[in-house]
């Protein structure tokens, strides 16, 4: 069997060798004696797939959407031979390629600029394929490198293809970003070579013979200098230091605080490391300077003792020179806020008032008239006690201790001698000495009836009170020298008597 099947396949392999239209192209010249290599028996369509399986390069091409047979719309779906016909001979050309007509735009490399003007072979060498001319800058212009390399092979991204010295650059997208007038410099500049390799990225690194402070600054030039112009500081003295320079110190020049050295300088920010001259307290006040004064004028302060202290100067507090009360060093005196702080020598009282002064003074007048109450204490001031001065009943400015009874103060207007003790109050009252009130059938023990009610007080009260309530308030006690009976009948009077008219005698029962 299989044998003969060879047989077969020999004989009509001979009878398509007599039928060939003509020898193959030398690049399928080893393919010429098996038909099967690029025909399929009876079947035009499938001759494409016998193409493709040997030229994989142009199927990949097909697939990815590269190089002419992927990107022009021609070749589509077309048969191979339809461009590519063999059976010509040996020498034939079948690749149909017209240089001069060729659209570039189909391969991968479109042509721009000074490529449109080059000739073909000026990349594609005759004894390659087109196909494998090099695509980068760099493949074919590396001896025109004027970086040697340094910079990469990537040259587009600098260049362009119209003109090999129009590039476009952009540095920040390096460390260092041109601004200012590093943006109008040429490269050259700052590049004295092309290698772009180990430059420098601080201001001294290239601007040390520029340095007019002669390195006396440092080399952090950026902390005062910008790159748009050299003169143009834009150090920022409240910003890059904890000193802003405000009011007068803003007039000033370095040199009047710094030396010639400023960045090696260690300043003292407190005010009296440079005014300690201009001190006219003399360190009497501390050296808070900034307490009362401004760096806008020295000589106004703004230090308000209401705010800054706990104890505001109202009153004739307010017109007092610091002096007055400040008599040791300001910011070390520590009176309080308490009035004896500063006047317990002149405290008339001799402390026996304790030290609240404001509870009847204020700081309007120290002298002038007490807002002391006098109802909150045990001796309210009612009618005349009222209009009276304070001396009137106290002669020392103690006060405490001052006795509250009448007779204290009106033993003198006692016009009943003592009789009536001192308890002054349970007739009279202070809104009038004259205007008395004294009910005899309430307040004692012996109701004033019949002539009784219009006998005077001293009739009967010819003795002290006090003896006279120790009477058992019998007749007798005041009636014994009326008595004709001289006794004999007791001392109950009332048994015959009444008190309408001794004279008129009921009947004994």
């Amino acid at each position: 069997m299989t044998a003969g099947f060879t047989s077969h396949s020999v004989v009509a392999q001979s009878i398509e060798s007599l039928v060939m239209p003509g020898p193959v192209i030398q690049g399928h010249a080893e393919l010429e004696s098996e038909c099967s290599s690029c025909h399929k028996r009876f079947s035009r369509a499938e001759q494409n797939a016998l193409c493709l399986d040997c030229h994989e390069d142009v199927a990949g091409d097909i697939t990815g959407t590269l190089g002419f047979h992927g990107k022009s719309a021609d070749v589509g779906t077309e048969r191979c031979s339809s461009c590519h016909t063999d059976h010509e001979g040996r020498d034939m050309d079948i690749t149909g390629l017209d240089e001069a007509t060729f659209d570039h735009s189909f391969a991968d490399f479109e042509l721009l600029g000074k490529h449109i003007e080059a000739s073909c072979d000026g990349c594609h060498a005759p004894a390659e394929k087109h196909r494998d001319a090099p695509g980068t800058c760099e493949s074919c212009h590396s001896e025109d490198d004027v970086h040697e390399g340094n910079l990469g092979d990537d040259c587009a991204s600098c260049h362009n293809p119209s003109d090999w010295n129009d590039f476009e650059f952009d540095h920040d997208a390096t460390r260092f970003s041109l601004e200012g007038k590093h943006a109008e410099a040429e490269c050259s500049s700052c590049h004295t070579d092309q290698t772009h390799q180990d430059m420098p990225m601080t201001c001294f690194g290239c601007h040390a013979e520029d340095d007019s402070h002669e390195g006396r600054s440092g080399e952090q030039c950026e902390t005062c200098h910008n790159p748009s112009s050299w003169n143009d500081t834009s150090f920022d003295h409240a910003r890059n230091t904890d000193f802003p320079l405000d009011g007068r110190h803003a007039e000033l020049s370095c040199n009047d605080c710094h030396s010639e050295d400023p960045f090696d300088d260690v300043m003292q920010k407190e005010c009296v490391n440079c005014h300690l001259e201009d001190d006219d307290h003399e360190g009497h006040n501390g050296s808070e300077c900034e307490s009362c004064h401004t760096s806008e004028d020295w000589n106004v302060s703004i230090f308000d003792h209401g705010r800054d202290t706990d104890f505001g100067l109202n009153g004739s507090h307010a017109t007092v020179a610091c002096v007055d009360c400040h008599v040791e060093p300001i910011f070390e005196t520590a009176l309080g806020d308490q009035c004896v702080g500063c006047h317990r020598d002149d405290e008339p009282h001799g402390g026996e008032l304790g030290e609240q002064c404001g509870d009847c003074h204020d700081e309007s007048e120290w002298l002038g008239a007490p807002f002391f109450d006098h109802d909150f204490m045990r001796f309210p001031l009612l009618g005349e006690h009222d209009n009276l001065e304070c001396d009137a009943c106290h002669e020392s400015q103690v006060f405490t201790g001052t006795d509250n009874e009448c007779v204290s103060c009106h033993l003198e207007d006692d016009a009943h001698d003592g009789v009536f003790d001192s308890n002054c109050g349970a007739c009279h009252n202070p809104v009038a000495w004259d205007l008395w009130l004294f009910d005899h059938d309430a307040q004692t023990n012996f109701p004033l009836n019949g002539v009784h009610v219009d006998v005077a007080c001293e009739t009967c009260h010819r003795s002290s009170l006090e003896s006279m309530q120790k009477t058992a308030g019998r007749c007798a006690d005041c009636h014994r020298s009326d008595d004709i009976h001289d006794g004999e009948f007791g001392y109950d009077c009332g048994r015959c008597h009444s008190d309408s008219s001794f004279k008129d005698v009921e009947s004994l029962q």
